[in-house]
């Protein structure tokens, strides 16, 4: 198992750089090959590319490195069965109520007793 390791994770390292190389050489590319003649906009280099690269990430696609917030992940998936177990536990009546949300909680509506001051 431990030689299994050692030969493993220089593999995996050498994977995570040639990766991140060809998505940096990617964004260079495209963006020299297009914004500078649509919008006049200047050329970029390969680790001006590797930025907006990690920027793109950050913004959009954020820091999950677990996925923990993903459907498919394991914990997604856990959240998925327990609100599952919980709807099937719920009466007609029930459902039919959380459906209808939270609108009774906020609403000032005047009681069925009183008169409506006119």
């Amino acid at each position: 198992m431990r030689k299994k390791m050692i030969l493993i994770a220089p593999l995996a390292i050498l994977g995570i750089v040639i990766f991140t190389w060809i998505g940096g050489e990617v964004v260079k590319l495209l963006w020299n090959s297009l914004l500078p003649g649509l919008f006049g906009w200047p050329q970029i280099s390969f680790w001006q590319a590797l930025g907006l690269l990690v920027l793109s990430r950050i913004l959009f696609g954020g820091l999950r490195l677990g996925g923990h917030g993903s459907p498919h992940s394991r914990i997604g998936q856990k959240i998925r069965q327990r609100i599952d177990e919980r709807w099937k536990q719920m009466t007609p009546e029930e459902r039919e109520k959380f459906r209808e949300g939270p609108h009774g909680c906020w609403d000032h509506e005047t009681p069925p007793d009183s008169k409506p001051s006119a």
